[in-house]
């Protein structure tokens, strides 16, 4: 069993914590807490930021702190010991960093449907965390 698991999510991608969340909740056990995340991707100081409202990282963390707490609410059984993380950066480095600040000890994350054209064109965010963490991953299909 594992103490402290970190469970990345898109808040809007349920399939992202579908069938991760259940195994997070088994592989945690009675004992362990589970640390959802989600990553608000850092768009930096590019063009596509230049048409954005000034306070739109700010706008879009606290969004998804709030999605984060009704997923926690509507997904886990009452007396889970849930802890929500919003982090701003590159999705995979912002799971890997999270992993560490937590002391997570095992990441549970959902992998992308086959043939899915982003996972093509950019890489899987699920495959960076895999090859570059310090701790192993669950990957739930």
């Amino acid at each position: 069993m594992f103490d402290k698991i970190l469970l990345p999510v898109d808040v809007n991608h349920p399939e992202s914590w579908a069938k991760a969340a259940p195994a997070a909740l088994k592989t945690a056990g009675s004992d362990g807490e589970i640390h959802l995340l989600s990553v608000v991707y850092d768009l930096g100081v590019g063009m596509i930021s230049s048409y954005l409202p000034e306070d739109f990282e700010e706008q879009a963390m606290k969004t998804a702190k709030v999605h984060l707490a009704e997923i926690a609410a509507d997904t886990f059984p009452q007396g889970t010991r849930v802890h929500t993380h919003v982090a701003l950066g590159h999705v995979s480095e912002g799971i890997l960093r999270v992993a560490e600040q937590t002391g997570a000890d095992l990441i549970v994350m959902a992998a992308h449907p086959a043939g899915d054209i982003t996972t093509f064109l950019v890489g899987s965010n699920t495959e960076k965390v895999v090859r570059h963490a310090k701790v192993p991953v669950l990957v739930v299909r």
